[in-house]
């Protein structure tokens, strides 16, 4: 059984570093889209109104996509007065509570409540309120949803990280995915 709960955190894994590893070469077009926005507005006296709107609808793909994938690496935001210094199997507890308590009910309501959202966005093949802007807003609301079921996905990973870590069997766990030491997190050992 913890055979199959490994092999569905490495395949949840994967799946959000294939993501992460695709969504995150967006930073490098929204880059480049806001630094043309400002040369044709600025040197051309010129504006268009759907590369506005690329730009800012880039970076909200980009965020909600790589969301799991920053999760997964523990590039998110916590609580360290508690966490760093804990030992392992106090993180996997930590993670495990905060995965149950925090993460699945808040991501069950973005979804619950984001859902109608998107329905009604691709009811009316909503675009952008700007005149002129970029088609296809309902594709953009759609990674709203998107967040919450990648969230959740690696929420389970974590779950399943934790009881392999509790259960003794960190054989199981990828050491890219393992907790680190105080010491190994600091460069100490």
């Amino acid at each position: 059984m913890l055979e199959i709960m490994a092999s569905i955190m490495r395949a949840i894994n994967a799946l959000n570093r294939e993501i992460g590893r695709v969504f995150s070469w967006l930073a490098l077009a929204i880059v480049m889209v806001c630094f043309s926005v400002v040369v044709e507005r600025y040197l051309f006296n010129n504006t268009r109104l759907w590369a506005q709107d690329l730009y800012v609808w880039l970076n909200g793909f980009m965020f909600t996509a790589v969301a799991g994938f920053a999760l997964m690496r523990d590039e998110h935001v916590r609580v360290d007065i508690f966490y760093r210094p804990g030992t392992i199997r106090h993180k996997a507890i930590c993670d495990a509570i905060g995965v149950l308590l925090f993460l699945f009910p808040f991501m069950f309501v973005v979804i619950y409540y984001g859902l109608p959202f998107v329905q009604r966005s691709w009811r009316i093949l909503e675009n952008s309120a700007n005149i002129g802007g970029m088609p296809g807003l309902y594709v953009l609301k759609t990674f709203i949803v998107v967040f919450g079921v990648l969230m959740i996905l690696q929420g389970i990973a974590m779950l399943i990280r934790s009881v392999l870590v509790l259960k003794n069997r960190d054989d199981l766990i990828p050491v890219n995915y393992r907790y680190l030491t105080q010491a190994q997190a600091t460069g100490k050992e």
